[in-house]
């Protein structure tokens, strides 16, 4: 990674970050898919990104006593699910971006009947690599089955409403982050520890950390929206302040959504406490995660 801090070049090592692309190349090598669709789908899901939820699939298999090849499917098909989600989120009728990872978004380069479909081409590809996990493959699609339902919710709630009247504003924005975003964030963590043989207590410790870098991940996210430029950060900022959309700053101000990210960052940490050095590629995640910049 060009620029990476030592945090990043420690946890995103290009060994891992290799064996994913390769893994993420493989199933769309293997779609049956007609040519324009496959280019598409390329643009997509190949277009560059840090990889951060196969990442910490693969990562969280490794703290449980697993290894790489036990969480790369499971991983990969996150990713994808993540990028079907990315794939519509930017069309005209969401929040109609025309950049994403400094690239045009899929319906500017290839059109909005495509990028639909390719979004839709995604989400199938997704369920047959999680199918594909060489160990407890059926929990591992259940998990992204509920973890998708959850994302899709999150963002009717971001952009449509449905919240229950008695909710504060904090708690419609905890709402809409624990599942448009934390969903995926959590559901990668946890079908990397189930796929790496995780005990009972591993499980759970590896889900709560995996919920609360979700949390502080979006947290981070909207603070970079209105601290950062599109050019650092490779998309549109400022988009969600002007559309009136929930974010942590517009709920707790700047000041108080840094207080909330070390909060966050501070769970995350104590979370792993159960664990030795094979959790330690998680603790620089998490250092990382609450102190990025794009």
């Amino acid at each position: 990674m060009a620029g990476a801090t030592a945090c990043e070049q420690d946890v995103f090592t290009p060994e891992l970050l290799g064996s994913i692309e390769r893994e993420l190349e493989r199933h769309v090598d293997a779609a049956a898919y007609s040519p324009n669709l496959l280019a598409a789908v390329r643009h997509a899901l190949l277009g560059g990104g840090k990889r951060l939820r196969p990442l910490l699939s693969v990562r969280c298999a490794e703290a449980v006593g697993g290894v790489e090849r036990d969480a790369l499917s499971a991983g990969a098909a996150v990713e994808m699910v993540h990028a079907f989600s990315l794939v519509h989120d930017d069309l005209p009728a969401l929040d109609n971006d025309l950049v994403r990872r400094g690239r045009p978004t899929v319906h500017v380069a290839f059109g909005e009947a495509m990028a639909i479909l390719a979004g839709d081409a995604l989400l199938a590809l997704a369920f047959q690599a999680a199918s594909a996990t060489p160990r407890h493959a059926d929990a591992v699609v259940r998990s992204v089955a509920s973890a998708t339902a959850q994302m899709i919710n999150g963002q009717v709630l971001d952009t449509l409403g449905g919240h229950a009247p008695e909710l504060s504003a904090l708690g419609r924005l905890q709402a809409i982050h624990t599942q448009k975003t934390g969903a995926l964030i959590r559901c990668a963590c946890t079908i990397g520890a189930s796929a790496g043989g995780a005990k009972p207590t591993q499980l759970e410790a590896i889900t709560n950390w995996g919920e609360t870098i979700g949390l502080m991940f979006q947290a981070v996210d909207d603070l970079l929206d209105v601290t950062q430029s599109a050019e650092h950060v490779g998309k549109a900022v400022g988009k969600d302040q002007d559309a009136g959309k929930m974010t942590y700053p517009a709920v707790l101000g700047v000041d108080a959504t840094r207080t909330e990210i070390e909060r966050l960052r501070c769970d995350a940490v104590n979370s792993l406490s159960a664990f030795g050095s094979s959790a330690d590629p998680l603790r620089l995640l998490t250092e990382y995660l609450a102190g990025r910049t794009r």
